[in-house]
């Protein structure tokens, strides 16, 4: 069995990631899913927001993504994310602003189911990036 696998990771702006790694971590819609060369075939949704790593050599990688699915095969990881963003790509002070704005928006809510799920959404995707983003 191989040591490594390749890790393909594309959202509709660009290809973010396609190398070989050794493990992913993939924030899965019912929880992480740790993957290692080999791995069982498997399809998953992504969460709304929530932060991927990877290991490609001796560099641990982090991703923070939102929605999207996951293709799990032996010899290779295809993630297909709604939008992600690297770690070095966010900006710390705006994540976390934006993560106090999402979470003050739902305490203000004053519309039906509707408004809180996009005030839960944009909370998770906050959360998500200021995660990232902070990661050590």
């Amino acid at each position: 069995m191989a040591d490594t696998f390749l890790f393909q990771l594309v959202s509709p702006e660009r290809l973010l990631v396609e190398t070989q790694v050794t493990e992913v971590q993939i924030p899965a819609r019912e929880g992480y899913i740790g993957v290692l060369p080999g791995h069982a075939p498997l399809l998953s949704e992504l969460k709304a927001g929530g932060v991927l790593t990877y290991q490609a050599g001796s560099e641990r990688k982090v991703i923070a993504v939102y929605g999207g699915f996951v293709e799990v095969l032996p010899d290779r990881v295809r993630v297909l994310a709604d939008m992600a963003e690297r770690k070095e790509e966010i900006d710390v002070a705006a994540a976390k602003l934006a993560f106090e704005k999402a979470k003050q928006a739902m305490g203000n809510l004053e519309g039906g189911a509707a408004d809180l799920a996009i005030a839960l959404d944009e909370a998770m995707r906050a959360e998500a990036r200021v995660a990232a983003a902070t990661a050590q």
